[in-house]
């Protein structure tokens, strides 16, 4: 097969979007599609009335631009990938383009002269898919939680997940299995905030097309085996100062003892937006599954040292280690948006001065100090998203209602939806 470029953007579901291009367009260049792709839902129904993709002026274009320098290798033959921005006409940034959000967060801190970066965690379950196309839980009897080898995966496919990765120069740092079967773990390397991001759509796409090519369908829902563990997104964030160095370093030492003010702001703002960030964080109607008392989610309002019962987390690793753990979203979010959303709100946290309320002390069981938690829906989780007016013109007024507004009729197409049947309505595609 001769050279081909594969230039993708992330959309408002997650999903990666793009086309094949020839080898002429490996440089800094760029691609035209419909605007209204943001108008696009799950079952492919077209929202005409959806804010801010101009359905009714005509259906226009928009352009996905990249730069030739972040062009590398994929994990097809033959074929390099790329992600990039999306523009209007006039060359403006479209508002509804998550990358771009997690580009203007990232520069929000870079006039405090900090740079953000980011390690990713994510969770995934294996389905095995059937001749005609249903899907069930991959059987792994042998499994067991930090599992490796053939017993915790028989159909072999986290190998050809690691080989391809190492072929398209993914930095893996670990896979294995989670505390619930069959479910995996996938760790990628830190990096400054828009490149970890990218690395993890990228990556999360190919985990799943190499694992089809094995019969598994791999699904980063946050909650597809009913009476099983949900599986997350943790983000894992410090700054680098001017001199490159963590700003969130004290010393050798980590943990609550051992917070900077920056550490102790950051928290502060997660505290405060705790129910308007579950909107964007967990946006799927099984992300309610997951967040649940007592289910080491992230439901809570509440934060930790070596502890994870709470949704913030921080680590006892201290030097350049230092680091403070979210674990509130699950992968159903659009990682750049819900990455920018947390920049956004630590930064308020930081700059507002918010007042830091005091650790975690429960075991988060039966003993919780937290006074809440997020919302029991995504209808209401929507609610508080739209009442946290701070968050919403933080993150981008326009993503953020046009977020409400699409998620608002996600709400309506899966109602009545349980169990398998709801299931099924995201499989395919997250």
């Amino acid at each position: 097969m001769p050279d081909r470029l594969r230039a993708m953007f992330c959309d408002h579901l997650s999903l990666m979007r793009g086309k094949y291009l020839p080898a002429s367009k490996m440089k800094s260049d760029g691609t035209r599609l419909a605007r209204p792709t943001f108008s696009v839902h799950w079952d492919k129904d077209l929202i005409l009335d959806a804010p801010h993709t101009m359905c009714r002026e005509g259906i226009p274009d928009m352009e996905l631009r990249w730069d030739g320098d972040e062009i590398r290798e994929g994990w097809e033959p033959g074929t390099k990938v790329v992600t990039g921005d999306l523009f209007d006409s006039a060359g403006n940034s479209v508002p509804l383009c998550p990358r771009s959000a997690l580009k203007r967060a990232a520069a929000d801190w870079g006039r405090h002269r900090l740079s953000p970066k980011v390690g990713v965690e994510l969770e995934a379950y294996a389905f095995r898919v059937a001749a005609d196309g249903s899907v069930a839980p991959m059987h792994a009897p042998g499994g067991i939680v930090y599992g490796t080898g053939p017993f915790a995966d028989p159909a072999g496919f986290t190998d050809a997940i690691w080989n391809r990765a190492a072929t398209a120069g993914f930095r893996l740092e670990l896979i294995t299995a989670e505390y619930d079967t069959p479910q995996y773990e996938f760790t990628l390397a830190y990096d400054h905030a828009v490149k970890a991001v990218d690395e993890m759509v990228l990556f999360r796409q190919m985990a799943r097309e190499v694992a089809l090519e094995h019969g598994i369908l791999l699904t980063f829902l946050p909650k597809p085996v009913a009476g099983k563990g949900g599986s997350g997104l943790h983000f894992n964030l410090s700054f680098a100062g001017q001199d490159g160095q963590n700003a969130l370093m004290t010393g050798p030492q980590g943990g609550p003892a051992h917070m900077n003010d920056l550490a102790r702001g950051c928290v502060a703002g997660w505290m405060r937006h705790h129910k308007g960030l579950a909107g964007i964080l967990a946006p799927t109607v099984g992300s309610y599954l997951r967040l649940q008392p007592a289910s080491l989610s992230g439901y809570w309002c509440n934060w930790g040292g070596d502890h994870r019962g709470v949704t913030v987390r921080v680590s006892e690793e201290g030097g350049a280690k230092t680091r403070l753990e979210h674990r509130m979203a699950d992968a159903s979010c659009n990682p750049y948006t819900a990455l920018a959303a947390l920049l956004q709100t630590a930064r308020l946290g930081v700059e507002q001065a918010y007042p830091l309320p005091p650790a975690e002390e429960g075991d988060c069981f039966d003993r919780i100090d937290a006074g809440h938690g997020v919302a029991a829906s995504l209808a209401e989780a929507m609610d508080d998203l739209e009442a946290d007016t701070v968050l919403g013109n933080a993150l981008g007024r326009a993503l953020t209602d046009h977020h409400i507004f699409m998620k608002r009729i996600e709400v309506t197409k899966t109602a009545g939806l349980e169990g398998d049947a709801l299931r099924d309505y995201y499989i395919w595609y997250v």
